[in-house]
């Protein structure tokens, strides 16, 4: 990603406040709104070292990641014990392979992954700055299947109450972002007032929300 020295320090450092210990809970319960199948090939842009993919290898057959940092995939791996294939692919990429999880090391833009059946993004585009959201869908748009889906978890809150990553990503935004596609909205989790965002970074409303894109 272009602002990829922020992110190769976030990992260097620890500071993954991103990253969640176990399976996002919005997955297992949003999933089967992909009409999934086990054949169907997933793919997980700017993964980390989610334990998403874990889940999402139980489900299907192929299931590929795309991460920048060296340190998550090579933590990824560790953590759960796996001895992964690693090849080096023109310099710019590695490739890690154990069973069916495929994770690229490098920048999401450039990494030589299959075409999708459906992809799942939980926290890649509320992670870029709204001048990157676009180039970013256009490769999404480009490594879709036809007839492919989308699961987008995103957030929701004035931008100019807190400065991101995450960013506030809001409908009106994803629906341009996807002129052309079925956007469904599946869910949104309206926060409280005792919920962190609100009662440390002072925020006026939060809301995590959930969406099926349908290429038409």
């Amino acid at each position: 990603m272009r602002d990829q020295e922020f992110w190769h320090n976030k990992w260097a450092s620890n500071q993954i406040g991103f990253h969640l210990d176990d399976v996002n809970p919005l997955l297992p319960v949003f999933w089967q709104r992909t009409n999934p199948k086990r054949e169907d090939i997933v793919l997980a842009p700017l993964c980390g070292k989610s334990e998403d993919l874990i889940w999402l290898a139980t489900k299907h057959d192929e299931v590929q990641g795309v991460e920048l940092s060296q340190i998550a995939v090579r933590a990824f791996f560790a953590e759960h014990f796996y001895t992964p294939t690693v090849t080096s692919i023109n310099g710019m990429h590695e490739l890690y392979q154990f069973d069916e999880l495929s994770i690229y090391t490098g920048d999401f833009f450039t990494a030589p992954v299959s075409k999708a059946d459906i992809i799942y993004d939980r926290a890649a585009l509320v992670a870029l700055p709204q001048e990157m959201r676009e180039e970013y869908v256009a490769r999404l748009k480009q490594l879709l299947n036809p007839g492919g889906r989308i699961l987008l978890v995103t957030l929701n809150y004035p931008q100019d109450e807190m400065s991101g990553p995450p960013f506030s990503v809001p409908v009106e935004e994803i629906e341009q972002l996807f002129a052309g596609y079925k956007v469904t909205c599946l869910n949104v989790d309206q926060a409280d007032e005792n919920h962190p965002k609100i009662v440390k970074k002072g925020l006026s409303r939060f809301s995590e929300e959930v969406y099926l894109i349908e290429s038409e």
